[in-house]
């Protein structure tokens, strides 16, 4: 049975009844997809209040006259809230909230929710659909989940998963276009609001979109730190691999002051992300990446959750950096929040198994499969670090992403911002790249 919410769920119903029963996706059969079902496998009605719209096919195009560096006017500049969620009224929203949020808004009074109409923008290439549907019969999990078969140029593996891996599988490997070249801005803010900006400028190219990628590829990344000066000049390598048991990451860096390119296994799990001052983990990065093989992945079911979506206004250009971050928080007047159905999975440390985060819980947009919102907690069982991933329709892509993503870390009191782009140049989507340019040979002239 599949348990809705036609309405934000007021206080006194039991927790069991948040969870939305798994019944509605596994039901469904592969035919389903472009019928009942959307090409990425969400559920195509909309629910029965009318507070999540039926999908209709996103903003697979801009309209004429767009214009990229007005982002952030498009599409839905004359919406209204709906609502607002503080401390004061966060319980009678609760059954569609996450811990972590509720928790942000006890202790930090600047951390509100602004609620908008739902708006089922998330669309894709034209070949992503038609790849999910060709190869989805064939893809199988080996390797107790820990790796796949049967892949080859599908970015959505398991589009109607059965279990919590496939999930995050699905997220693992979602498109951003093909390729995208993105320069960023970090900002580890301390507990008194101080910040120093650390840049980079990041590559990414997914085997599937290359002509002649090495086998056991999901994607290849380049990360060049440009700021701040003591840093510039680092240049990180990785070549994804699908199945990190049988073959892990393989990863390298450059070292400007030695002049030269070492191997960097570290560059995973739970060793510090470069530029993020301890904040976050490697594999914190976009919600989760990596291997997935030190958790237990329970997939729990699917909520109507409040979460960050068309988060276009964050993008505008004519924002400074010094507008978005607050003391304690990102200028919530800024971002917008809509109720959408997610996916929420639990990750649980295995047994034997190392990592600061002994517990996870993701909560995975339907219909893009980006991971939206994640609450980790520590070896006490208490809530650490809270991810927030700002998700925004890229019309002109097309493709799902982000305008940004924050993490706040609860035990030290500060938080890190990822993924900035105002004032920036512009992300540059669908080069086509070699494996000859994620090469050790090019990793070399990059940190020259």
């Amino acid at each position: 049975m599949l348990i809705r919410f036609t309405q934000p769920v007021r206080t006194g119903l039991l927790a069991a009844a948040l969870t939305l029963a798994m019944g509605a996706a596994h039901s469904q059969s592969l035919d389903e997809l472009g019928k009942s079902l959307t090409p990425v496998g969400a559920e195509k009605k909309g629910n029965a209040a009318g507070t999540i719209p039926e999908w209709t096919g996103g903003i697979a195009k801009p309209p004429a006259g767009f214009d990229v560096n007005k982002f952030s006017t498009y599409p839905f500049s004359d919406d209204k809230p709906l609502y607002t969620i503080t401390a004061a009224n966060m319980e009678q929203y609760k059954a569609n909230l996450a811990p972590g949020q509720m928790e942000l808004m006890r202790r930090y009074p600047t951390y509100k929710i602004t609620v908008y109409p739902t708006r089922r923008t998330a669309a894709y290439r034209q070949s992503v659909y038609d790849n999910a549907k060709a190869e989805a019969a064939s893809v199988k999990l080996v390797e107790g989940g820990n790796g796949l078969t049967g892949i080859k140029k599908s970015n959505i593996p398991f589009p109607v998963p059965k279990s919590g891996i496939e999930v995050i599988w699905n997220h693992i490997f979602r498109d951003l276009g093909g390729s995208v070249t993105r320069y960023s801005a970090d900002f580890p803010v301390q507990s008194d609001g101080t910040f120093t900006a650390g840049k980079r400028i990041e590559t990414i190219s997914w085997a599937s979109y290359m002509d002649n990628p090495e086998p056991n590829r999901i994607l290849y990344f380049m990360n060049q730190i440009t700021a701040p000066a003591n840093s510039a000049g680092e240049v990180a390598l990785v070549h994804e691999p699908i199945n990190q048991v049988e073959e892990p990451r393989l990863a390298w860096q450059y070292n400007p002051g030695q002049r030269r390119v070492i191997r960097a296994p570290e560059l995973a799990y739970d060793s510090p992300g470069i530029g993020a001052d301890g904040l976050r983990t490697n594999d914190d990065l976009n919600g989760f990446n990596g291997a997935p093989d030190r958790y237990d992945w329970k997939l729990v079911g699917k909520r109507e959750m409040i979460v960050a979506y068309n988060n276009s206004k964050l993008a505008d250009r004519s924002l400074k950096y010094t507008q978005i971050i607050g003391k304690t928080n990102i200028n919530a007047d800024l971002l917008r929040y809509e109720l959408h159905r997610v996916w929420v999975v639990e990750a649980n440390l295995k047994p034997g198994k190392r990592h600061i985060y002994a517990k996870r819980v993701f909560y995975i947009d339907e219909d893009s499969w980006a991971i939206l919102h994640a609450d980790q907690y520590d070896s006490r069982g208490q809530l650490w670090r809270i991810r927030e991933i700002f998700g925004t329709q890229i019309p002109y892509v097309p493709t799902f992403g982000a305008s940004g993503e924050v993490l706040y870390d609860l035990q030290s009191r500060r938080y890190l911002v990822n993924a900035l782009t105002n004032e920036e140049k512009l992300p540059e989507f669908g080069k086509k790249y070699e494996t000859g340019d994620f090469s050790q040979a090019a990793l070399r002239r990059m940190g020259r």
